[in-house]
């Protein structure tokens, strides 16, 4: 138990690595602050044959490109512009497997993400999704690359184990462009967990 070490990120099985990241801890210590939580929701974003991955074809730009370095480090983007994403590299250096973190059932520094995200109570709205969860924690796009066995953002295993009956598999969401891989049942939530997204 305890944080994450590279091996695990380095596992080639993205889908079965986006069911393991279920019930991890990811915390982030910003300006003195920690903060984090049980991650309840994820998605897989796999390679080569995957076009909602950013990186499809191999298409290299300035905003993936760490997606191609080895498993271990932190790929943060901007949605639409303006809402950062948190996602884990996963595999080997140049496979480039992602692990969008959608939703994290907050546990530490709950006062610290009410005045990030502007809220006076602690609910779903607090980091049930996955624009939410980052600004909840302090993410933003000048984390893109970090390694996650840092002191800035990290996963830690503290022995919460999820069966397999407890996870719910269905499509991915608001990835259109994808065509048929958005049928694709890629996205993980804990089953009977509040904090998930409330997208179907």
């Amino acid at each position: 138990m305890g944080k994450l070490p590279l091996s695990f990120y380095q596992q080639t099985d993205v889908v079965a690595m986006s069911q393991a990241l279920l019930g991890k801890f990811l915390f982030t210590h910003f300006d003195n602050a920690l903060t984090g939580g049980m991650i309840v929701e994820t998605e897989a974003y796999g390679f080569p044959n995957d076009q909602a991955n950013h990186a499809n074809g191999m298409r290299r730009t300035a905003r993936n490109q760490t997606m191609f370095w080895p498993g271990g480090c932190c790929y943060v983007y901007l949605c639409y512009g303006l809402y950062p994403l948190f996602n884990v590299i996963t595999n080997q250096e140049n496979i480039p497997h992602a692990v969008l973190i959608r939703a994290i059932e907050p546990t530490v520094g709950q006062e610290t993400m009410l005045k990030r995200r502007k809220r006076d109570l602690v609910k779903r709205d607090l980091t049930g999704g996955p624009g939410m969860l980052t600004q909840a924690l302090g993410i933003n796009k000048t984390h893109n690359g970090l390694w996650l066995t840092g002191s800035e953002i990290w996963i830690e295993d503290q022995g919460k184990t999820i069966e397999v009956s407890e996870i719910i598999a269905s499509p991915r969401v608001g990835i259109p462009y994808a065509k048929e891989d958005m049928l694709l049942p890629w996205r993980f939530r804990i089953r009977n967990n509040r904090w998930t997204s409330s997208a179907k």
